[in-house]
């Protein structure tokens, strides 16, 4: 009860720190709605080449842009945090008796409902693009991604509290992103890449996540790739959540 309790008023606190600045929320969506507008009508006419499970266009891309949705808007939310860091809010939260874990799981809370909400605007606009999709593969996916986005969320806060500088912390995460992209098959599938590339990627665990989105759009719950992306989002989430922890108590001696 005591942990439900903390993460809760840390959830309080951050959500109304949205509520009133809630162009962040549409601000964080602009980028996948962008590639739906104008990279989606390019994938219309080659997506049957692709040998993936459809050969709709936007139920190829959606899925990849709700991953990259998870994963890039929730790797930014760590900037928040080093702004809390400067002004003195971190250290006062160290100071009481709070869980750290629920100093965590309370800012995790605001950032995957926040994922939600733009989630759920990117499903509907692709809906409304074309994108064909049965309710719970939909459903499957955007839980999927939220598990996803949450350890993103987590590694951010992690990293935030590691660096405490945006200047250190901005170029980090585009290192780190622009493999992912490129490397997850997030807008073109790998399966068109030389046999070279399909190795490296591999050993990349969003690759997995983004084929079990896409799956599980199609309707195809059973496949080897549903079971797999679920497994390492559940397992990316697990290790999130104890980095940040851990950087959370390390603040705290």
């Amino acid at each position: 009860m005591a942990f439900a309790r903390e993460s809760s008023i840390v959830f309080r606190r951050q959500i109304r720190m949205n509520l009133r600045n809630p162009a962040w929320v549409l601000i964080g969506i602009m980028q996948p709605v962008l590639y739906l507008l104008l990279f989606g009508p390019l994938l219309e006419p080659l997506v049957g080449s692709f040998g993936v499970s459809t050969d709709n266009a936007y139920t190829f891309l959606v899925p990849g842009l709700l991953v990259q949705l998870g994963m890039f808007g929730a790797f930014f939310a760590g900037f928040g945090l080093i702004g809390e860091w400067r002004e003195g809010v971190i250290e006062a939260e160290r100071v009481t008796p709070a869980n750290r874990t629920a100093l965590l799981v309370g800012r995790l809370m605001r950032d995957v409902i926040q994922l939600l909400v733009q989630a759920l605007i990117l499903v509907g606009l692709g809906y409304v693009m074309g994108m064909r999709g049965s309710l719970g593969g939909v459903l499957l996916g955007i839980f999927i991604t939220l598990v996803v986005g949450g350890a993103c969320a987590a590694a951010s806060n992690a990293l935030a509290l590691t660096t405490k500088s945006e200047d250190v912390m901005a170029p980090v995460i585009n290192i780190v992103m622009m493999p992912v992209l490129l490397l997850s098959g997030i807008l073109l599938p790998m399966t068109i890449g030389p046999d070279w590339l399909q190795n490296v990627s591999d050993f990349m665990p969003f690759r997995y996540i983004v084929d079990a989105v896409r799956d599980s759009f199609a309707g195809d719950f059973g496949t080897s790739s549903v079971f797999w992306g679920t497994v390492w989002a559940v397992v990316l989430a697990a290790l999130g959540t104890w980095w940040g922890t851990a950087t959370f108590r390390k603040e705290n001696a």
